[in-house]
């Protein structure tokens, strides 16, 4: 397991909610490997090890709400006590080290998360999500040859819009960055609204300006709101990270909207793939791999006043994972 006391201590995505159906899968997650299964208590997770001969529990099935090991047939309920031994007779006592490692795990907003630390901390609250006044759409999993940092910055960057996305996100005869200011307050970090010039915000064919803000929820959880003041519209983006190991990471993300888009979430989801595509060579191929949290290291601009709120963000809580 990778050691980093922060990440370890919260709430990490392990994978969409649609993805854990009647057999338990395979994550891999900070480097740890897990079963994640669904009976009728909930979603659970579990290092993915059986105590008897070492076999992967997420090769086995759920049966009577207990996940079985493929190998040998031992049944763990979902607080991971052995309740059943089919090579022992009848009656005989299972032993109490049988069991297997279990770790926190919840079900929300779409998504199946874990702490690996099992200290349950306070999860954010995404309002979007939960107001029935928006459209939700589940976005990836995406595999990231990267560090999650790198990833997380990379969508809080504004500068790169009309350059990397150009004809997208942003237009070549406006690359200039308003100034904007970073608050901080009551465990929020967020920007003003940042307007940016775009070719076609919302399908009428017209050029016009949208207003963006940044939004650091947890340090591997980011959100943006785009605004269209013109038509009173919405939209929101959240992305989130799954660290794989020390240089792989998985991305999420949920798009939510407070119009009627005119589009399935099937063609929602490919516009947002091919805008990650334009991304995902860009961080892959960062130098260095860690995320500099000595603002000297690289040269900054004032558009880039998020990008380094979050470096500071994560030099405060202590996050080591993808750092430097």
């Amino acid at each position: 397991m990778i050691q980093d006391k922060v990440l370890l201590e919260d709430w990490i995505v392990a994978c969409r909610s649609e993805d854990v159906k009647e057999k338990p899968i395979q994550i891999i997650l900070m480097g740890e490997r897990l079963a994640i299964f669904r009976n009728s208590e909930g979603v659970h997770a579990f290092r993915d090890l059986c105590i008897h001969r070492g076999a992967a529990l997420s090769l086995g099935e759920v049966k009577n709400d207990c996940i079985v090991c493929p190998y040998h047939g031992w049944e763990y309920n979902h607080d991971g006590e052995c309740v059943r031994i089919p090579q022992l007779p009848e009656g005989r006592t299972i032993p109490k080290k049988a069991k297997a490692e279990s770790y926190a795990c919840m079900e929300k907003y779409g998504f199946i998360w874990v702490n690996l630390a099992n200290n349950n901390p306070e999860f954010f609250r995404y309002e979007e999500m939960e107001s029935i006044a928006f459209q939700n759409v589940i976005w990836g999993p995406q595999g990231v040859q990267a560090k999650p940092p790198r990833i997380i910055e990379n969508f809080l960057d504004v500068g790169h819009l009309a350059v990397l996305h150009e004809g997208y996100l942003g237009a070549a005869s406006h690359r200039v960055i308003q100034n904007y200011s970073v608050h901080k307050e009551n465990g929020r970090i967020y920007t003003d609204e940042i307007p940016i010039y775009q070719p076609d915000p919302d399908g009428s064919g017209k050029p016009k300006y949208v207003y963006y803000t940044y939004e650091i929820m947890r340090p591997l959880t980011v959100k943006f709101t785009k605004r269209d003041h013109e038509n009173n519209t919405e939209m929101t983006i959240v992305l989130t990270v799954r660290p794989v190991n020390e240089n792989e990471s998985v991305a999420y993300g949920i798009l939510s909207f407070d119009y009627e888009t005119g589009l399935t979430d099937e063609e929602i989801v490919k516009f947002q793939n091919e805008i990650f595509a334009q991304d995902k060579p860009i961080v892959e191929n960062q130098k260095p791999e860690e995320l500099p949290l000595d603002l000297q290291v690289e040269l900054s601009l004032i558009c880039d006043r998020m990008s380094i709120a979050y470096r500071q963000y994560l030099k405060e809580l202590g996050v080591v994972l993808g750092t430097a």
